[in-house]
């Protein structure tokens, strides 16, 4: 297994300068640990049964967890293959994950799937107008607009998709995503939570 050291492994900021509390990186980039989550037996390799079930564990329906589900493996299933052969069961795999990054992003995590802090804190400096630290629904289309590169179509529906997921199962009670909510989406502790969350339900 090639080291994971030189990344960086945490999502820190200000508050949370080790990161999530009590966190186990498993040496794995911030990236990583966000699809770890979607990893159901841990083997490094996800199917998307795997992400079905996992969507569904975090409060989705099943018509957007099986759509969402075919959607990310076939963008993500060949840039993560250890070699040139497609997978024929559409599989992602973890630690080449940082080759699936797709622009018209926040930026938040680096090309090799690092976080970056800076990049994490201006989601909030340059769009939270409401509230300092959540973004409202029309806050995040306004992120999403300005972050689009020309032409990159696939990374605006990329980044459409993954805010507004996020959105759809983290808002609070005012429609809010809060600063917290979105820094545990980066390093996937938010999955865990929410998981854990539906279980007692």
């Amino acid at each position: 297994q090639e080291p994971y050291l030189a990344r960086a492994m945490a999502a820190v900021d200000p508050s949370h300068p080790e990161g999530s509390k009590g966190r186990d990186t498993k040496g794995m980039s911030v990236l990583q640990q966000h699809a770890a989550f979607f990893d159901r037996n841990g083997d490094g390799v996800i199917y998307p049964w795997e992400t079905f079930q996992s969507l569904r564990a975090i409060g989705l329906g099943s018509p957007s967890a099986f759509g969402t589900s075919i959607l990310l493996h076939l963008v993500l299933t060949y840039p993560t293959q250890p070699g040139w052969m497609p997978s024929p069961l559409l599989s992602i795999h973890i630690k080449n994950i940082h080759r699936g990054k797709h622009g018209s992003d926040s930026e938040t995590y680096d090309t090799e799937g690092r976080f970056e802090p800076a990049k994490f804190d201006a989601i909030f400096s340059k769009f939270g107008k409401t509230r300092p630290n959540a973004l409202s629904e029309d806050e995040i289309n306004a992120m999403l607009k300005h972050n689009r590169n020309m032409y990159d179509f696939l990374g605006w529906a990329a980044a459409n998709l993954e805010w507004k997921l996020l959105h759809k199962v983290a808002k609070d009670k005012e429609g809010f995503l809060q600063r917290e909510i979105v820094r545990g989406a980066f390093d996937g502790s938010l999955f865990e939570r929410l998981q854990e969350s539906k279980k007692s339900t």
